[in-house]
């Protein structure tokens, strides 16, 4: 019988022609070292975290930690503020994805909606705002003007409609809610707005899952709009926080160069592992997001990749 399985299975294998191995073979040392470009960087940072800060500065290590220590994440978690700004940016980016991913879905069906009125001249408004802007100083003036200065609100707000995320919702929903499913739903009763919520979010969740990623990305990462609108520590985001951190060590080993030479280079080499810290500190939260909504995010990307 097993004899019988494998003669049947090699029956079915195709014998592969040398230029198709051989491309097999190129291509698949391609992607392994493509791989390796994109991984080494993040671990060479993980690595540089826990190693001596002597052998970082020295860049005396390759691929394994050396002289392994806690240093950088001691000095970094000794500080306060990180508490503070952990708990800030999780409300900044959870209530601002929230917020832009309700506008950003409900404003892509209905530019999708073929009957709805100046369609057109409002899809080439919004093109339009991807191009030009006000600028950085008339922005703050509406800002100020709205007494959002220093308010919290300001950075959920900030953000929360991206035109080229719509777009993206936008093709998605053309290509993938035809006209006759609204039309057997507008039959059996359906109005629009039970219509969206029960039949366009759930057929949406891949390119939903994509904008949630987006919009969750930026918010994490976002810190200049914090210096420009915020007065207040307590409500900095982590990544104005971890700026903080680093531009006081600099000055302190700045300062320190006209004492001592020694604790100068020692504090040269605290802040050289506390950077790597700092790296990880910031990013390893989204990246743990991401393995969750991975499956949805090449289809969501694709199927929505089309702006026509």
């Amino acid at each position: 019988m097993k004899e019988n399985r494998q003669k049947k299975r090699g029956f079915h294998r195709k014998k592969q022609s040398w230029d198709d191995m051989l491309y097999s073979t190129i291509c698949g040392v391609f992607l392994i070292g493509l791989v390796i470009i994109v991984f080494y960087p993040l671990w060479f940072v993980l690595v540089a975290s826990v190693s001596n800060p002597l052998y970082v500065n020295r860049g005396d290590f390759l691929l394994f930690p050396k002289g392994f220590n806690m240093l950088g994440y001691e000095k970094v978690f000794h500080t306060k503020k990180i508490w503070s700004g952990y708990a800030n940016t999780l409300l900044y980016t959870v209530c601002g994805t929230a917020l832009g991913t309700v506008v950003t879905v409900m404003a892509g069906y209905a530019f999708s909606r073929k009957d709805l009125p100046g369609r057109g001249l409002l899809m080439k408004a919004f093109i339009f705002t991807m191009y030009f802007s006000g600028g950085m100083i008339p922005l703050y003036m509406t800002v100020k003007n709205l007494g959002l200065i220093n308010n919290r609100l300001v950075l959920i707000v900030m953000g929360v409609v991206s035109t080229y995320n719509i777009i993206v919702v936008r093709s998605f929903m053309e290509s993938n809610i035809p006209d006759e499913l609204l039309d057997a739903a507008t039959i059996d009763g359906c109005g629009n707005g039970r219509f969206f919520t029960r039949i366009v979010v759930p057929l949406s969740r891949a390119v939903v899952s994509v904008i949630v990623l987006y919009i969750a990305v930026e918010h994490w990462n976002s810190y200049f709009p914090a210096m420009l609108y915020m007065t207040d520590e307590k409500k900095y985001p982590l990544q104005l926080v971890l700026r903080e951190i680093l531009m006081s060590s600099q000055t302190a080993i700045n300062n320190a160069e006209f004492l001592d030479a020694q604790s100068a280079a020692e504090m040269q080499n605290v802040a050289q592992v506390m950077k790597y810290a700092l790296i990880v500190v910031s990013t390893a939260p989204i990246i743990c997001v991401y393995p969750f909504i991975q499956k949805y995010f090449t289809k969501g990307v694709m199927i929505g990749s089309v702006k026509g």
